[in-house]
């Protein structure tokens, strides 16, 4: 938890009815910190999201900003900028209109909504399409939109609520390199709620990592993933093969561990950390090749251990690279370092 946190949560809750959304959340944001909460559909994410902006209250538990309880405050007192998945603007309204709409609300004069909603405008790179209403943009078009309206007003915090989850592929990754430009640029506190694995690994400072609405862990992006504190968070984010660990073996098969990979259980290890193997190499562990997919500069095998568990590889394709074919017994290894219990 950072040590001055400029949003902190103290075991909460949340229930509707008996059922538990969010139990005994507890976590610091600094403040000019990019926050993703990361989880599947269902994990208490977004609940946690609306507890922080105040469109909901807690059942139990605290929330603090900058050291003030700010726990039963409405959502007008906190001043967060919010930007929603259905982007929310107003039909009737052009984007200068749509940019506007808050800094009317503060009533501030017109010369200085003028001057802010031109600033906006460029930065998020919608300079000549101030009199177009949101029907006549396309949709990254109007999601700067959003983002322009929730920023017009300098909050402390914005809060995002799967802003690009409508958006195709392409125009999904011009509006994270958008985003994370923003956030270094203007170094507001971002809270970001996403079920994307890779959209959060390359957007965050930390994530948060939430599932049946506990949250399972906090760390940087290189913490969740190189060093999961759990199997579930070993498995929702990218790629991982579970081995059974008995006696320091695999399958019969003695492998070396780190030290913090001593003892029983399942030992984890991403893919891109396997290699192909010859017999008496370290960590050399048969393996039969079940089947080889062909992804254009890289090739996945999915491998099977001769106690029949299931994992898998990349293999670089291009010239003089060795092209295994189904049934093939192979040897995968791996460096004792990238191996973790879980």
């Amino acid at each position: 938890m950072s040590s001055n946190p400029q949003i902190e949560a103290r075991k909460v809750g949340k229930k509707y009815g008996k059922f538990n959304a969010l139990r005994d959340v507890s976590l610091g944001i600094g403040e000019g910190e990019f926050l993703s909460l990361l989880g599947p559909s269902g994990s208490g994410k977004t609940t946690f999201l609306t507890l922080i902006g105040g469109y909901d209250a807690p059942s139990a538990g605290q929330l603090l900003l900058d050291g003030q309880d700010m726990t039963n405050w409405p959502a007008k007192q906190r001043g967060f900028g919010m930007v929603f998945q259905g982007y929310a603007l107003f039909p009737h309204l052009t984007v200068a209109e749509n940019i506007a709409f808050p800094l009317k609300v503060q009533k501030r004069s017109e010369a200085q909504i003028a001057d802010r909603v031109a600033q906006m405008v460029e930065m998020v790179g919608l300079s000549g399409h101030e009199a177009k209403k949101p029907v006549a943009l396309s949709g990254g078009q109007q999601q700067r939109v959003a983002l322009a309206r929730a920023l017009a007003y300098e909050p402390k915090v914005l809060l995002l609520d799967e802003p690009f989850s409508a958006l195709d592929k392409n125009l999904r990754g011009q509006m994270q390199e958008e985003l994370r430009r923003l956030h270094r640029e203007l170094g507001t506190t971002f809270v970001f709620v996403t079920h994307d694995q890779e959209e959060a690994l390359a957007l965050s400072s930390r994530i948060a990592i939430f599932n049946h609405g506990e949250l399972q862990q906090l760390g940087t992006p290189e913490e969740v993933y190189e060093r999961p504190a759990n199997r579930f968070t070993a498995e929702f984010l990218g790629d991982i093969n579970i081995l059974t660990l008995e006696s320091g073996g695999i399958a019969g098969t003695p492998i070396q561990l780190s030290g913090n990979a001593a003892g029983l259980g399942h030992l984890a290890v991403r893919p891109e950390h396997m290699r192909l193997a010859v017999a008496g190499d370290a960590n050399a562990l048969p393996v039969r090749l079940r089947d080889r997919v062909y992804l254009g500069a890289k090739s996945r095998l999915l491998l099977e251990t001769q106690a029949g568990e299931e994992l898998m590889l990349y293999l670089d394709n291009g010239p003089g690279i060795a092209d295994p074919h189904p049934g093939a017994e192979l040897c995968v290894a791996w460096d004792a370092r990238h191996g973790f219990v879980v």
